[in-house]
């Protein structure tokens, strides 16, 4: 009977992440299977190591995760053909990003790699040498290592400009010193992708991007704190007298900050897709709320104040996924997206948000439960009106691009 019930609940999952989906044919095609091991293989492993929207995940088992979906091929899923992906346009890339989330996975994000693999690094296959492929992104590939982007500092978080990371150029290479706040994926990363400072009086065009082995003497990791979203994948990074080798320079010195810049449009419109995978979760697990929930003899979804919120909660995710969709498309089709891929980010986090929070209403109780999936879709949703850039940040980069295109 539990058996029945479970594969029951599976079989919705699958359903409900296939639901209204706007990707094209190639990307349905990607989808499916993808959605199939999330809610197959994945929804049973997470079952049998007891891990729910809570649980901080050791890195043991996180590796295992990576190394399933990488032996898979949905690690690297989400790159270009040549790199062992799909090969999808960004619109198609935000679709199935949406629908995995849709699958109420827990381990979603990390069979896609979001925090540790492939989609971190796959811009810098033009960039990086024949030695930095072989030695750290094919090695990232395949989840022998795990990656992160260590850009913003304590006092560099919006200005990211003004970091003081130093890396001093020796008669070998050079030498790292520095600390980097705040990093996602840090805690279980093996390489960093370091912006440092390599001319102090050029500015932007002084800054430097390193593959930096978190391995090496003088590195390590602070992970004495725990951020909103959750424990355990957040880190300082600190770097004192690393020597590292001048084979690990990324490109020319002078280059780092344009490279960190490069994609920034395209990974605020993947962010979007993010915030709407889990605003969309929200709101179909409160539609079930509002019709099983029962108060004074009847369904609480036949309160008006309840269905107002429904409206809402519907409204602004049509809204923000109508303007990701849209932006993404442009952005295939060759156009500057900027302003809009900004817009997306700002609608999308702020209204993402205010889903979550409708949807923590509409479920009571039962919504503020640790473990469960809406207490942490409150909880994530609410970092995003920061990471990448805050919603302020964002209405400056609209303001400043519609400036430009007039001028």
């Amino acid at each position: 009977m539990a058996d029945t019930v479970q594969t029951d609940a599976d079989d919705k999952a699958r359903a409900r992440a296939l639901s209204d989906f706007r990707g094209g044919d190639a990307a349905r095609a990607a989808a499916e299977p993808l959605i199939d091991f999330l809610t197959g293989e994945i929804a049973d492993f997470e079952r049998e190591n007891g891990i729910d929207w809570d649980t901080p995940v050791d890195h043991d088992t996180l590796r295992r995760v990576w190394k399933m979906s990488a032996e898979r091929g949905f690690y690297s899923y989400l790159l270009p053909k040549d790199l062992g992906g799909q090969g999808l346009s960004v619109a198609d890339i935000c679709a199935v990003r949406e629908a995995a989330l849709m699958t109420g996975s827990v381990l979603a994000s990390h069979v896609l790699g979001d925090l540790s693999g492939p989609p971190r690094v796959g811009h810098l296959f033009k960039q990086a040498s024949p030695h930095q492929v072989d030695t750290f992104l094919k090695p990232i590939q395949t989840a022998d290592l795990a990656v992160c982007f260590a850009l913003t500092e304590a006092g560099a978080g919006s200005d990211a400009a003004s970091i003081k990371t130093r890396a001093e150029k020796t008669a070998d290479g050079y030498r790292l010193n520095g600390v980097k706040r705040f990093i996602s994926g840090g805690s279980f990363a093996d390489v960093a992708i370091v912006l440092a400072v390599t001319d102090a009086e050029a500015g932007p065009r002084g800054i430097s991007a390193f593959f930096i082995d978190l391995h090496s003497e003088g590195a390590s990791k602070r992970v004495d704190y725990e951020v909103l979203s959750g424990k355990g994948a957040h880190a300082d990074l600190v770097f004192e007298d690393v020597i590292v080798p001048e084979a690990n320079l990324i490109g020319e010195e002078g280059t780092g900050f344009r490279l960190g810049m490069a994609r920034i449009s395209v990974n605020r419109l993947l962010h979007c897709s993010t915030m709407m995978g889990f605003a969309r979760l929200a709101l179909d697990l409160s539609i079930e709320r509002a019709g099983g929930r029962q108060q004074f003899g009847r369904p609480i979804g036949s309160f008006q104040a309840i269905q107002h919120m429904l409206a809402d909660m519907a409204t602004d995710l049509y809204a923000g996924r109508s303007m990701m969709f849209d932006a993404a498309r442009r952005l295939d089709a060759g156009h500057d997206i900027r302003a809009e891929a900004s817009m997306c980010k700002l609608f999308c986090a702020e209204n993402g948000f205010r889903i979550a929070d409708r949807a923590m209403q509409v479920h009571g109780g039962v919504g503020l439960l640790k473990g469960g999936p809406i207490e942490y879709i409150f909880r994530n949703l609410r970092t995003f009106r920061i990471v990448t850039g805050t919603s302020e940040i964002q209405k400056n980069t609209v303001a400043k691009a519609l400036l430009d295109r007039a001028g």
